[in-house]
């Protein structure tokens, strides 16, 4: 599948001028030589930043020749999704065949497990992409699926319309409270993420016949985990709650979030106990019943499987993150 760029010198339909983090980056980019160990801000636009299960987004100003000059390549993807709004300038995503480039405005939408490729088009002077790092909630996955797809990546152009810019505003609005350690800052950059989902499928969804829903009974199932994370509850009682068998629970649950149901908790869990090792001093044994696990090891062990590291590490990461203390960055997983 071929997508042409727009001519190289159309005007953007938002201005990257009135973007609060770029000038400062490009700043902080011209006093070093390599990726930073203390600045998550600009180590996360490097090969080797360690992308967990939180939320994490920043904007990448690539200019030609700078030290951001190069291209992308995750073969295996990451672990978590990512989208990319477009605010300057021109990107190309992957080569040959799959080849296409992105434009001011142009959203892409890479899953997990996904390769990543891109890049500076080498036409253009400068490419620069604001971008969220993001784990779904299960009901989002209907807006997760544009009609434009090449090589597993979604792709959906500015249609004008102000779009952009509305785009644009909620990516610095998810980027402002995300850093922010309190739970609902973080709430309130998952619904600014929310909102830019909910209008991308919304325009993707007036070219498609028929819209893609979520089962409501899944839905139920999904609200009920999450407001009793700390209950061990069982297959058998989600699903009697929901008013099918646990079979057929499971087989929706499968079809429509793309993972099994428990598993799916234990995801919830860990993204709960993250945000709570990081604002509070709960021990970790009692941070481990809070959130459904009597066996604190197994916490643990469920904790790694997930995020990478035993939940005490990514304590004391957090810890050195919010002092600014330097920290060595780990490959991708």
């Amino acid at each position: 599948m071929q997508h042409s760029a727009r001519d190289m010198d159309d005007h953007p339909t938002i201005d990257p001028k009135q973007d609060p983090q770029v000038r400062r980056i490009i700043r902080k980019l011209a006093f070093i030589s390599e990726p930073p160990k203390n600045d998550t801000q600009v180590a996360s636009l490097f090969p080797g930043f360690n992308f967990d299960v939180r939320l994490v987004a920043g904007i990448t100003p690539i200019e030609r020749g700078g030290l951001l000059d190069f291209f992308i390549d995750r073969p295996e993807g990451l672990n978590g999704w990512i989208i990319n709004l477009t605010v300057d300038g021109v990107g190309q995503v992957f080569d040959g065949e799959n080849e296409f480039t992105v434009s001011p405005g142009d959203l892409l939408l890479i899953p997990a497990g996904v390769r990543h490729y891109y890049g500076r088009h080498p036409d253009s002077p400068k490419w620069w992409h604001r971008w969220i790092y993001f784990q779904p909630r299960a009901f989002w996955k209907p807006w997760l699926s544009w009609e434009r797809e090449t090589g597993g990546v979604f792709l959906l152009p500015d249609g004008g319309e102000g779009s952009s810019s509305e785009f644009f505003r909620l990516f610095v609005e998810v980027e402002k409270w995300s850093v922010l350690d309190d739970p609902l800052s973080i709430d309130l950059a998952f619904n600014r993420l929310e909102h830019i989902l909910l209008s991308a499928a919304r325009i993707d969804q007036a070219t498609k016949a028929v819209p893609i829903n979520m089962d409501e009974r899944v839905l139920a199932a999904c609200n009920l985990i999450t407001e009793n994370l700390h209950k061990p509850l069982t297959v058998a009682q989600i699903a009697d709650h929901v008013c099918l068998s646990p079979s057929r629970l499971s087989h929706l649950f499968r079809s429509y979030v793309g993972t099994g149901l428990l598993q799916w908790r234990d995801a919830q869990r860990v993204q709960y106990a993250m945000q709570m090792l990081r604002i509070t001093n709960e021990p970790i044994k009692s941070l481990s019943v809070m959130v459904g696990y009597e066996d604190p090891l197994y916490f643990s062990r469920v904790f790694r499987r997930h995020a990478g590291m035993s939940p005490r590490t990514f304590r004391e990461r957090s810890m050195r993150v919010t002092s600014n203390e330097p920290d060595e960055m780990t490959a991708d997983n």
